[in-house]
């Protein structure tokens, strides 16, 4: 009859012959801390990683917005158009690829990058954790299909696609800035006099100077190149955007705006997005989590009117 040895467990050897084991052996079956010291390693490089292409595509949001308004404005050619040319010189310095600067002159002039024209349309979107009430503005040559895509992003980061422009009031919005460094804007009640007569319904001046005008939509082109020719100014930005019409939502809670910012995140991603409107503020989260969603918005929370 054959016999069997019994051997102990590994384990149990070790804690009754200990001597029996080198020190390396031994080390071998203690906790595994260099993976841990790995993995955290990697989730600091990924969340960096993260954070970085966040901040790349803010910029490049940026600059498409620009590069818009200036063809719109003054026509495509760089030629003929300095702030345009001077616009595409700092897209191309910061690495924005040469298509999204070709897509961007040419939604200027109502066209896609193939020479189609565009449709507009908007997207209502509520996010549950936060309560907060977006509107998304989109640009496409195939409106239906980008809704469609945008549906499945809104989806898979818990947003519910509803009914929200109510909660928004539609305005036009220009800022106006200074040409040349340390050039002055001028008198204030002067500048709001003109702005007024011009057809302005409201005026105001930003901590750096700047003067922003509330119009109506149908007039806020027409107001802004009047007004930036009168004044000697040049015109930053000029849209037509959602203003929130009632008490603004405060992000209280990180982690219901840490889903808010990567919902946003993941909307700017999709090229048809135009401007991104939320009514939300900064509550009790940190400033470090609030930028990360103040740099997905299109308008400065500060410059909101109520």
């Amino acid at each position: 009859m054959a016999s069997f040895v019994s051997f102990p467990r590994l384990g149990a050897s070790a804690r009754i012959f200990p001597s029996l084991i080198c020190v390396r052996c031994r080390r071998s079956f203690s906790s595994s801390t260099a993976f841990h010291s790995g993995h955290n390693r990697w989730s600091k490089i990924r969340h960096e990683k993260g954070a970085a292409d966040q901040k790349k595509t803010a910029q490049r949001n940026t600059f498409a917005k620009h590069l818009t308004l200036y063809s719109r404005l003054y026509g495509p050619d760089p030629n003929m158009n300095p702030q345009l040319a001077s616009v595409i010189a700092t897209a191309k310095k910061a690495g924005m690829p040469k298509a999204n600067i070709d897509v961007a002159i040419a939604r200027g002039q109502g066209k896609s990058s193939t020479g189609g024209g565009l449709e507009t349309a908007t997207l209502e979107v509520m996010m549950p954790s936060s309560s907060a009430a977006m509107v998304i503005d989109i640009e496409s040559d195939n409106k239906q299909r980008s809704l469609k895509d945008l549906r499945v992003i809104v989806k898979k980061y818990n947003g519910n696609v509803t009914p929200t422009a109510f909660l928004f009031t539609r305005l036009g919005r220009t800022v106006l800035m200074s040409k040349g460094e340390g050039a002055a804007a001028g008198d204030f009640d002067d500048i709001f006099m003109q702005a007024v007569d011009a057809g302005a319904e409201d005026v105001e001046q930003d901590d750096d100077g700047n003067v922003v005008l509330w119009t109506q939509p149908n007039v806020t082109h027409q107001v802004a190149q009047m007004l930036a020719a009168a004044l000697g100014m040049e015109i930053h930005s000029s849209d037509i955007v959602y203003s929130p019409t009632s008490d603004k939502v405060k992000l209280d809670e990180a982690e219901a705006a840490s889903s808010l910012s990567a919902l946003l995140a993941a909307v700017r991603e999709y090229p048809d997005v135009q401007a991104v409107y939320a009514n939300v503020e900064k509550g009790d989260v940190s400033e470090e989590v609030w930028k990360t969603v103040e740099e997905h918005l299109d308008v400065d929370i500060d410059d909101r009117r109520s």
